[in-house]
């Protein structure tokens, strides 16, 4: 089966099972991670070697990356969810719901995930991220007879590339038919905002910097990355073109105030609420104009009842979200009765 944009897994349908292949669980080359999923207990397994058997129905699974948590709630199967380190981290309502329960254990902070904790909730599958340190974690698994399974979607830079990693989720659920509907969904809200700035001439686009910074080094998304991606569809001017890459760069705050201190907007203003805490920050801030014009935008204001930020959790899943509040902030007569959703205009105090 084809995907649209990611290029990090496959999908192969056979008759009475389906092989999961990730060539991409994070970056650089790798020998590729193959999972067989049985569509029921009686069907014989095929030939060919794999990385673990998930047979369904799954009834429980753990999840070590908030980014996951979507998928459960847009195929129905947050119910399945009985495990996940640190808690607090995840913001979404059905989830908390569920975690106020206490149906879901708290496995610990991060890549210090309590295995044996882990291994005693004898979950049908365990979803791992390869963003931190959980990669050590798949031999103690495999070794207990739990299945592991990697998620390498942070690895795509195409914004829809990661929002479409939902259908290797349904896979593993036994819901394929209703991922492929949920990323279809997304895929054309996506799409209706990226007709809407089509017409959008080079002069008519704002010019946008990015970034905070962190002891005296201003860090930047690179040119190449999903946020910098996102920014350019919704018809922006990233004045940090020529930084490239996929990871942040990193700048001194001369070369920045060089290259953005006439910029028409700031978008990614770390986790400042006002535009008042920034300047007792780092007083520095306040030379530039879109700080001057108030023009100044975050994205880590929506938060879970213990502190979890949306935008982390929801914004792989959402790349329609996130397109549609650039191209209100940019250019608000195109979305004229659309509200913000993740981002969130910093007032004066």
């Amino acid at each position: 089966m084809q995907n649209s944009y990611a290029s990090g897994f496959q999908i192969f349908k056979g008759n009475g099972y389906w092989v999961l292949e990730v060539s991409q669980a994070f970056p650089g080359e790798h020998q590729p991670y193959r999972y067989l999923v049985l569509e029921s207990p009686d069907e014989p397994i095929p030939d060919g070697t794999f990385d673990a058997t998930i047979t369904l129905p799954v009834e429980k699974v753990v999840l070590t990356s908030t980014t996951h948590i979507p998928h459960l709630d847009l195929l129905d199967c947050t119910d399945r969810l009985v495990g996940f380190p640190n808690l607090d981290l995840i913001s979404s309502a059905p989830t908390r719901e569920r975690i106020n329960k206490n149906l879901v254990k708290d496995l610990g902070a991060g890549a210090q995930s309590n295995i044996e904790l882990m291994i005693d909730l004898e979950a049908d599958w365990v979803m791992i991220s390869t963003l931190g340190e959980d990669l050590k974690n798949l031999d103690l698994l495999k070794s207990a007879g739990i299945a592991a399974v990697i998620n390498g979607e942070y690895v795509e830079q195409h914004p829809l590339g990661r929002a479409e990693w939902i259908k290797f989720t349904g896979v593993l659920l036994g819901k394929y038919e209703e991922a492929k509907a949920e990323f279809e969904t997304i895929e054309a809200n996506y799409s209706e905002a990226l007709r809407l700035v089509s017409n959008v001439s080079t002069e008519q686009k704002p010019t946008v910097m990015a970034g905070v910074m962190y002891k005296d080094v201003w860090y930047v998304p690179g040119s190449d990355s999903w946020g910098a991606q996102l920014l350019n569809a919704a018809g922006g001017a990233y004045i940090f073109e020529e930084q490239k890459g996929i990871g942040s760069a990193q700048l001194d705050y001369e070369y920045v105030l060089d290259k953005a201190q006439n910029a028409d907007f700031w978008l990614g203003a770390s986790d400042f609420v006002t535009l008042e805490a920034m300047k007792r920050a780092d007083r520095r801030y306040a030379d530039f104009e879109a700080f001057q014009r108030g023009n100044v935008y975050s994205y880590t204001s929506k938060k879970g009842e213990t502190g979890g930020i949306e935008y982390f959790e929801l914004g792989y899943m959402r790349p329609d979200l996130i397109l549609k509040d650039i191209v209100k902030i940019l250019h608000p007569a195109l979305l004229p009765e659309y509200s913000l959703y993740f981002y969130s205009k910093l007032n004066e105090k």
